[in-house]
């Protein structure tokens, strides 16, 4: 029986579809990005005798980079110091924001004109990098802490926002249902019905978002937003390369940590 099997349907073997089952569009779509890849690096202005010049000149930094030095270990540890001060209010700041802004981009739940008005907070809260919102808070309220607790109190809102909205018109609608059929209004509908499924997501997104806010503040510290970026910008700045690497040590020791401590306690919510 299985021999007759055999002979009439043959051996087959289960190939993989192509993501693109016409080959003339498949082909002309590969073609057409390697044509564009080559036009790209070919136009644009790249100043080969400066990268000849440079190579030497990162070869000295480098050298001068080595060993790094850790003595003065008391203005690394203000520098993060207050880096996580920004990291942990702009998250707050950020994560309270984010919340009536979910609410207001979820579909579900929304109305058409505040669903516009949510979503479009947070395509202008996700359109620009944190470090051009950070030069412009620098501009508007001066170099210091401030500057990176709004850059990224911004920045907080465009991902928590927008990911939690997502949830919330994930949410199983039959709870919502049942508490408008017992007589509950908007508010103990969200209450009872809404928070208790997206809550675990929240917590989750809060915890990230810390993290990602420790890394950030590193980054538009170089700009003048404070914490310890603008200690290794000024170790730059003084031609201070041992120190300047020490410090880039110690953010890395720091994220490598903070990352690992987040994802766990991501693990164990989710």
């Amino acid at each position: 029986m299985t021999s007759s099997v055999e002979k009439t349907t043959g051996h087959r073997t289960w190939k993989k579809p192509p993501f693109i089952a016409n080959p003339a569009i498949r082909w002309a779509i590969i073609l057409g990005v390697l044509a564009y890849v080559v036009w790209a690096v070919t136009s644009l202005p790249f100043n080969w005798e400066r990268i000849q010049e440079g190579i030497p000149r990162a070869i000295r930094i480098f050298k001068g980079a080595f060993p790094p030095d850790m003595i003065r270990g008391e203005l690394v540890l203000q520098g993060f110091l207050e880096s996580i001060k920004i990291a942990i209010v702009a998250t707050l700041a950020g994560v309270m924001l984010s919340v009536p802004i979910a609410f207001a981009a979820a579909s579900n739940i929304a109305p058409k004109w505040l669903y516009n008005v949510g979503r479009g907070i947070i395509i202008i809260a996700r359109s620009f990098h944190p470090v051009i919102v950070a030069i412009l808070f620098v501009k508007a309220v001066g170099f210091g802490p401030l500057a990176g607790i709004l850059t990224l109190t911004i920045y907080s809102i465009g991902f928590v926002a927008k990911m939690l909205a997502e949830r919330i018109e994930e949410i199983d609608w039959g709870q919502v249902e049942a508490i408008r059929a017992a007589g509950g209004g908007t508010f103990i509908t969200m209450l009872y019905a809404v928070i208790p499924q997206i809550m675990p997501r929240q917590i989750g997104l809060s915890i990230y978002q810390l993290d990602s806010n420790l890394r950030a503040s590193a980054v538009v510290g170089i700009v003048g937003a404070g914490g310890i970026g603008s200690t290794l910008m000024n170790a730059f700045r003084r031609y201070d390369y041992d120190f300047a690497l020490a410090i880039t040590l110690c953010i890395i020791g720091v994220i490598l940590i903070s990352e690992a401590i987040s994802g766990r306690i991501r693990r164990n919510i989710w």
